[in-house]
């Protein structure tokens, strides 16, 4: 298939988005006990036939290998007992969620005696395309499957083999609950051109989901005819108040930072008030490079930091790391740290550090970000740190989910209405 002609592709694609179209309606229909039990068919499956599966994802390595991939990468995409562990482990978490399928909730009576109020519902098909990890197969087909919805996965080319193995167990645990094999579908082609297809299918998939590099999210944003749920950057700030109190405002901000460096809920730029940025920066600064990280800060940082510090430039800014590098910009009051982080934020999390509760109050309301936090690390912007158990992705745009994406991020809503016979005058 990877050979088609691109009007193959069409075909296959049209094929696989009508039968992904029929599928949505039957588990949108699916009670609980069925999705609960085709995760749980989905769990054993692939613990029974890991072998198989590690076999599958040598021939991945292998090729990852051959084609220059660095360590990193390999790393990210090496299926091991514990990886394994991990996802049998995160469908049955899934399962053991509450079902957010078919909960009527806000019923209120009107003037004229009706009941009005919503109930959820899934949003039909989600096609989500993304790199590397061969495991985010099983947790979004689960996350996808729980919320109701059919799915499409694209998986990187370099998971290929594994993926494909993934998708055999999904498909196997979905027939065994009595549920349709094509409510999950793992393309089976590594062209291109199907990518083009999935993101131009309206009348078959009703969001998309990317999840990788900056440069693949922006492609499927801009090609994109199909709504989607994104983040490109997660440009994260702590502003360190000049009420906060010095140990907290240490441990977070060394948190923030040092815990994950890769992550997109890391800390990339630190705001201190200048009226306290003497005392608290030179400690922050031998931590900071106790761990090995860079710093880079303004004029005011570099005087008081001396050769502990390099001057940061505009695009610093504006730079998501992902690396233990560091920008530090000392700033007059409030005002400025919230200026300075509607400008430069990628509106991912943002957190201030203070014990003035107003301060804070006026730092939550006035932030345009999806997580904004008090007194509190970066990294908490997490689904299961949220409590939802896992998560789709972090979504920085405002409509249609903002911030983690679990199982209610994977639903709509209808209005219902009760009634006994009442007609309108």
């Amino acid at each position: 298939m990877s050979q088609a002609t691109i009007n193959d592709i069409a075909a296959y694609m049209n094929d696989l988005g009508q039968r992904a179209r029929a599928a949505s309606r039957l588990l949108a229909a699916a009670d609980t006990h069925a999705k609960n039990s085709a995760l749980a068919a989905i769990a054993d499956d692939l613990d029974d036939n890991r072998t198989s599966l590690m076999a599958e994802n040598r021939k991945d390595l292998e090729a990852g290998a051959a084609k220059g991939l660095d360590a990193a990468l390999l790393d990210r995409l090496e299926l091991n007992d514990a990886r394994i562990d991990g996802m049998t482990e995160g469908l049955r978490q899934i399962a053991a969620l509450p079902d957010p399928i078919g909960e009527i909730f806000d019923m209120k009576y009107r003037p004229t005696g009706i009941q009005v109020g919503r109930m959820r519902v899934p949003l039909g098909v989600v096609g989500i395309i993304y790199e590397s990890r061969p495991n985010v197969t099983a947790d979004a087909a689960a996350l996808c499957l729980k919320s109701g919805n059919a799915t499409v996965l694209r998986g990187g080319s370099e998971a290929f083999h594994s993926n494909q193995a993934i998708a055999a167990s999904i498909a196997r645990g979905l027939e065994a609950a009595g549920l349709p094999a094509d409510g999950v579908q793992v393309l089976a082609t590594t062209d291109r051109a199907a990518v083009g297809a999935m993101i131009s299918m309206p009348e078959f998939i009703d969001v998309i989901i990317p999840r990788g590099g900056k440069g693949l999210i922006e492609r499927i944003s801009n090609e994109a005819r199909v709504p989607v749920i994104k983040h490109l950057d997660g440009i994260c700030h702590v502003y360190i108040d000049d009420e906060a109190d010095p140990q907290k405002a240490f441990d977070v901000a060394i948190n923030a930072k040092t815990q994950r460096y890769g992550t997109c809920n890391t800390m990339e730029t630190l705001l201190v008030n200048a009226t306290v940025a003497d005392d608290i920066l030179p400690r922050l600064a031998d931590a900071y490079i106790e761990k090995g990280v860079e710093l880079r800060g303004c004029p005011a940082t570099c005087a008081i930091l001396g050769d502990r510090c390099i001057p940061a430039t505009d695009a610093d800014w504006d730079t998501e790391y992902l690396a233990p590098i560091l920008s530090i910009r000392v700033v007059d009051d409030l005002d400025t740290a919230i200026e300075h982080i509607n400008a430069h934020s990628s509106q991912h999390t943002d957190s201030i550090v203070s014990e003035n509760i107003t301060k804070a109050r006026r730092f939550l309301r006035e932030v345009d970000s999806s997580s904004v936090m008090v007194n509190a690390s970066t990294r908490f912007a997490d689904g299961f740190e949220y409590g939802l158990g896992a998560e789709i992705g972090i979504s920085t745009d405002k409509f249609h989910a903002r911030g983690p994406v679990g199982l209610e991020g994977l639903t709509s809503v209808k209005w219902v209405v009760l009634g006994d016979g009442h007609i309108r005058t």
